[in-house]
């Protein structure tokens, strides 16, 4: 017998008989249960669960979201069901650094990223290339002071007319403005250095040197209208030695970048992490 698989996400505030509340009406719908992970915050008193599942060939999420009703009302959840058979779709944004763009197309094309690029957009052209060599949609927004509304609300209308699911700030060196922030708050994924805040502003990793540090890192976070302060999906630091030069450390750090972004996007799309306040709940 063919399966569906689904993936529902839930948050509450915690009382007992959740759980049994939840795979109880999955189990009336011949669900059965494959993977499923939950976490209580003491501190907000807040429950969060995934549960990975299967139900038989025909199952409608709308079937399941019915049937779910009961108990979403109960316990006043905020509950999100993803069909897996539906593959996500991304845009990806990059200025001339582009490699968070190389690796997470790499990963796609190995299929450790399960997602379509619905477009590759930048304020350069250094990416058309990469775009037309796969096949992706690209377009060159370039940014300035008097075109910046412009882009965005282009940006916005991407989203909707490509039915978009996430976008990636793989080095896109343009801050978004706090209404685009708010409008797709949760949906906008960015990399950057973990020197922030000991080293703003232009030339980090040589800054770093200058300063000789011996651990360097990446941030993946969500974007918000609070510049670089979303709450955190993935980090990794790495240690260095005053024998690196400058260049030695860039290198280090663009590794790190697409990494950690990597796993980011990968956590974000199979809907891993819930959103708790300023934090995150990844659920591994």
């Amino acid at each position: 017998m063919a399966l569906n698989t689904f993936i529902l996400t839930l948050s509450c505030v915690d009382r007992p008989g959740i759980v049994a509340a939840v795979t109880t009406e999955l189990a009336a719908n011949g669900a059965n249960i494959a993977e499923s992970s939950q976490f209580w915050d003491r501190q907000t008193d807040r429950f969060f669960m995934r549960i990975g599942f299967t139900a038989p060939e025909g199952t409608s999420r709308e079937q399941l979201e019915r049937a779910l009703q009961p108990a979403v009302t109960r316990f006043d959840m905020k509950t999100a069901l993803v069909a897996e058979a539906r593959v996500p779709r991304i845009v990806i944004m990059v200025s001339k650094f582009d490699h968070a763009l190389q690796h997470l197309l790499y990963q796609i094309r190995v299929g450790w990223l399960r997602a379509e690029v619905a477009a590759i957009v930048s304020n350069h052209e250094d990416a058309r290339s990469t775009a037309e060599a796969q096949g992706i949609p690209f377009h060159h927004w370039p940014v300035t002071r008097d075109t910046k509304a412009e882009q965005e609300a282009r940006l916005v209308d991407l989203v909707q007319s490509a039915e978009v699911d996430l976008v990636i700030l793989a080095r896109y060196m343009q801050v978004l403005s706090d209404t685009l922030s708010n409008r797709l708050f949760g949906k906008v994924i960015n990399i950057h250095h973990s020197f922030l805040p000991s080293f703003k502003g232009a030339k980090p990793y040589h800054q770093a040197h200058e300063r000789g540090v011996k651990l360097i890192g990446a941030t993946a976070h969500y974007v918000t209208p609070d510049l670089d302060e979303g709450p955190i999906i993935e980090q990794e630091t790495e240690r260095v030695t005053h024998a690196l030069s400058a260049d030695d450390l860039v290198a280090v750090g663009r590794d790190i970048e697409a990494r950690v972004l990597g796993r980011a996007v990968k956590l974000h799309l199979e809907s891993r992490v819930m959103l708790n306040g300023k934090k995150t709940v990844v659920f591994g």
